[in-house]
């Protein structure tokens, strides 16, 4: 590690402040940021912590929905959103390991946009809004592909408002010693219609899987994806599987997510 100055504001207006100064970072959990900046893929000349700001911490149920603030741990969007939003929850609750659960954020996450994390697929599937400091940011315009988002150069998560789904389910099968999602599908169905979010499958990072989404909200059935198929161009493809692998885990996946909810 290098030498680099370390702040910790009390508000978000502060945070902003802090941020403003040339090659100042946010730091969330730091669960991705701390281990780039010990490899020099990183190299902020200033870490601006969010933790110790009680506003953007919390899970908020309201009329509808329930918003997270953006600096909550998974552990706590584990703990307090189980009566509200169970499949959140258990999303949440079978992020990494006890450690990462305690220190990592919903924000953090978000921000980074790894193409293997949980929370994406939450959100996109979900319908979800991203507040920022200085907008709302709807699911759907958020990601832009692999480790890139709709967020501006200093722009911070302050929380992300969730609406209820009907019924929804979160299935990932795992790497076993990250217990990243070698491929996970978030099915969320909603009066309006079901959405479906795929996670640690393609080369762009999450997506929303459409073919399925249009057959599940005719008929809430795993048979209704009979004759679909997920292409594997674009899949990723590494030692741990192929593109091809990827693509028939996404429908498998998919069809046991339907069946749990």
């Amino acid at each position: 590690m290098y030498n680099f100055d370390f702040v910790k504001p009390a508000t978000v207006d502060e945070a902003l402040a802090a941020l403003a100064e040339e090659d100042a970072l946010p730091l969330s959990g730091g669960q991705t940021l701390i281990p780039a900046m010990k490899q020099r893929l990183n190299a902020p000349s200033r870490l601006v912590s969010l933790l110790g700001i009680d506003a953007l911490k919390g899970v908020c149920p309201g009329e509808g929905g329930v918003t997270i603030g953006g600096a909550t741990a998974h552990a706590v969007v584990a703990r307090e959103a189980a009566a509200v939003y169970p499949a959140l929850a258990a999303l949440a609750g079978g992020i990494g390991d006890p450690a990462v659960r305690n220190r990592g954020t919903i924000g953090g996450s978000l921000a980074n946009n790894d193409p293997a994390a949980c929370y994406p697929a939450a959100v996109l599937a979900s319908g979800a809004v991203i507040v920022t400091d200085r907008r709302e940011i709807a699911a759907d315009s958020f990601f832009q592909g692999m480790f890139t988002t709709d967020l501006e150069e200093g722009e911070i998560i302050t929380a992300v408002k969730f609406p209820i789904p009907e019924a929804a389910h979160y299935l990932k099968f795992e790497q076993p010693a990250s217990r990243f999602a070698l491929t996970g599908v978030v099915v969320a169905k909603f009066a309006e219609g079901v959405r479906v979010a795929v996670t640690g499958a393609s080369e762009d990072g999450v997506f929303r899987w459409s073919e399925a989404e249009a057959a599940l909200s005719d008929s809430f059935r795993p048979e209704a994806l009979e004759g679909l198929s997920v292409p594997a161009e674009g899949m990723i493809s590494d030692l741990h599987g192929s593109g091809a692998y990827r693509a028939h885990l996404v429908k498998v996946l998919t069809g046991r997510a339907v069946q749990a909810c």
